[in-house]
């Protein structure tokens, strides 16, 4: 795609500059400005048929109105959802999901850092035992959050790890349980029976658990994204998710289109490599910066 480094706002203001009103081609530009944005055609379409509606009432309307009127629109697309994670339900276990590359594990041990200095007891489990980077890496994270980690040698049944690390996080009297899980779409009925093996042995132990089924995104991947949160929705009931490299508005389309399109809260993102670069995700924030020159930093 062009022009990854310009903004949302400056994509909308090029789309606008020089008109006295909102006509059709000022809504085509709007339009193409949405789409490279990475809202998706099916949340894009939803803003250009609303703002057609105001426009056809209003007929003329500021730049300054027409913001206005776009960022409450786009606020309503995402899905507000701020339910906490109820830590009265112990160990909290939460299970992160997504494919190789996005930074799921590292998303794992930022979540395990940021629950850390909450005070939380924090256990991770390594259950992504395809891949001995991925357990070395979360070992890495581990030592940093200040948390325990469960893990097994390299091929070993992934539903084991997990159930293994719910024994230990009720054993340790853990508050929170994180279980990273092997990023691969290769298969979505494989996918579909992993998942659902893991999610079965961790109800051994904690019966209401999951708790919470975490997909992780990268806003960077645009469209892909969509694809992701389609193939891991088909194949678990994902409650949350957590969208990482986030670190400019011209990235930021993506939350509103698969928050739009599939009704799943964020709950998380990620604006930096470094272990307190993932905040708890603020719609009304990150609308209002949607709308600044400036990044999301």
């Amino acid at each position: 795609m062009q022009d990854m480094a310009i903004s949302f706002f400056q994509r909308i203001s090029r789309a606008v500059m020089g008109k006295s009103r909102v006509d059709d081609n000022t809504l085509d530009a709007i339009e193409e400005a949405l789409v490279e944005s990475d809202m998706g055609v099916d949340t894009t379409l939803k803003i250009i048929d609303n703002l057609e509606d105001r426009v056809a009432r209003d007929k003329f309307m500021s730049f300054d109105e027409l913001v206005s009127l776009l960022r409450e629109e786009i606020s309503l697309l995402i899905d507000d959802d701020d339910r906490t994670f109820d830590f009265s339900r112990k160990p909290y276990v939460i299970l992160v999901v997504g494919v190789n590359g996005v930074g799921k594990t590292t998303t794992i041990g930022k979540l395990a850092y940021y629950l850390r200095q909450q005070g939380k007891k924090v256990i991770l489990g390594a259950a992504d035992t395809f891949r001995a980077a991925a357990v070395d890496q979360l070992d890495i994270w581990a030592e940093r959050a200040g948390a325990d980690i469960v893990k097994q040698a390299m091929g070993s049944d992934p539903a084991s790890v997990a159930y293994d690390t719910v024994k230990a996080a009720v054993a340790r009297g853990a508050d929170v349980a994180l279980i990273d899980t092997a990023g691969r779409l290769h298969n979505r009925v494989d996918l579909m029976n992993e998942l659902t093996k893991i999610r079965n042995v961790i109800r051994k132990v904690v019966p209401d658990g999951p708790h919470d089924v975490m997909l992780v995104l990268d806003a960077s991947t645009g469209q892909n994204a969509f694809q992701q949160t389609k193939e891991f929705s088909r194949a678990t009931d994902i409650t949350c998710l957590t969208v990482t490299k986030l670190d400019g508005t011209a990235k930021g389309g993506v939350v509103v289109g698969v928050s739009d399109q599939f009704r799943i809260p964020v709950k998380f993102i990620g604006v930096g490599e470094k272990i307190g670069d993932l905040r708890p995700f603020d719609k009304q924030e990150f609308v209002e910066k949607l709308f600044s020159p400036d990044d999301l930093k």
